[in-house]
């Protein structure tokens, strides 16, 4: 009797043990605000892989700032697949061959199966009057940003408002840089990531506006007996979520059919819904045109028509010494004088 309940457990924990290593298990590195995106998506997909066939998984998250989490997978993060909200960031773990050097063509639209432009968000009533960027450059007006030297979102931010100003002056460099200044020294937090900055501005009260992604401002303004309205300004910068498997991490792992799997479902029409509904802007049309009352049309500049691509952007606007750290030390000086 004895005998026969050893040689019975034995032959759980044996089956046990086989069902835990058949069960695979992938990480998501993603940026700050997609903590219930993707959370969201995980629950349609874990039983959407098993229904085909995959068998089952789970798919751990990992958010932080999207440059940050570049760092962290180059500094020995082991994660499967990245969601990032920019191009250069996954272009880092390129050059560091942890993904692909073609990695922009394994998926549609350059990798990029959703997108999402920058808006405004300011308290119940729009107390300061705030239309569009142009606002944000008044005087007594305080803004909540994340800070562009260390962040995806703030960087958009940034190439928003000095798009804003090159739309309203026919092209002006030097009219946009100005208004772009003027924005800045308006800023009264440079937060580090983009729900960081949420909570600065809802939870601890601080500033009259919170610039950051739509998808942001929108679940915000739309959550039960919200305190805040979005403003939509009619230009913005297109904001890229570049997707990649981390296929030094994968092959390693043997996860790299799940991991491309878990990307090529947010092409899917499932996946696209689950996007718009957590307002995205899908790239699927039918799911977009279910959609289009909830997500305003903006005109949409792009970082490679007006900006010259991301590299020259960066180098032009982010890099040490660059405009960014030109306009904040003008700032800082006239603020002395």
């Amino acid at each position: 009797m004895k005998r026969s309940l050893v040689l019975g457990l034995i032959a759980f924990l044996i089956g046990s043990a086989i069902a835990v290593r058949a069960q695979q298990e992938i990480l998501n590195a993603s940026y700050d605000i997609s903590r219930e995106l993707f959370a969201d998506v995980n629950k349609a997909f874990v039983p959407a892989y098993k229904d085909s066939g995959g068998g089952d998984v789970v798919v751990k998250q990992s958010h932080a700032g999207s440059s940050r989490q570049a760092r962290s997978i180059l500094e020995g993060l082991k994660a499967d697949v990245v969601t990032f909200n920019q191009v250069g960031d996954v272009q880092l773990l390129a050059d560091g061959k942890l993904v692909a050097k073609d990695w922009s063509s394994k998926f549609a639209n350059n990798s990029s199966p959703y997108y999402s432009v920058h808006s405004i968000l300011v308290r119940k009533g729009n107390p300061k009057g705030i239309k569009g960027w142009a606002d944000l450059a008044r005087p007594g007006v305080s803004i909540v940003q994340v800070n562009p030297k260390t962040g995806g979102n703030g960087r958009y931010a940034v190439l928003a408002y000095q798009a804003a100003g090159l739309q309203a002056n026919g092209g002006d460099a030097a009219k946009a840089r100005a208004l772009t200044k003027k924005i800045l020294a308006n800023v009264v937090v440079f937060e580090s990531g983009g729900r960081t900055a949420t909570s600065t501005f809802t939870e601890r009260e601080i500033g009259d506006v919170l610039v950051t992604f739509e998808a942001e401002t929108l679940a915000l303004a739309n959550a039960p007996g919200s305190a805040f309205e979005v403003v939509t300004p009619s230009v913005s910068v297109l904001a890229e979520f570049p997707v990649a498997v981390v296929e030094k991490v994968a092959k390693k792992r043997g996860t790299e059919a799940l991991a491309k799997a878990y990307l090529d479902f947010l092409y899917t029409p499932q996946g696209q819904e689950i996007l718009a509904r957590n307002y995205y802007r899908p790239r699927n049309a039918e799911v977009a045109a279910r959609y289009a009352a909830k997500l305003t049309p903006v005109k949409i500049v792009e970082v490679s028509d007006t900006f010259g691509g991301w590299d020259k952007a960066t180098a032009d606007f982010f890099a040490n010494g660059a405009l960014v750290d030109v306009l904040l030390k003008e700032i800082a000086a006239e603020r002395v004088n």
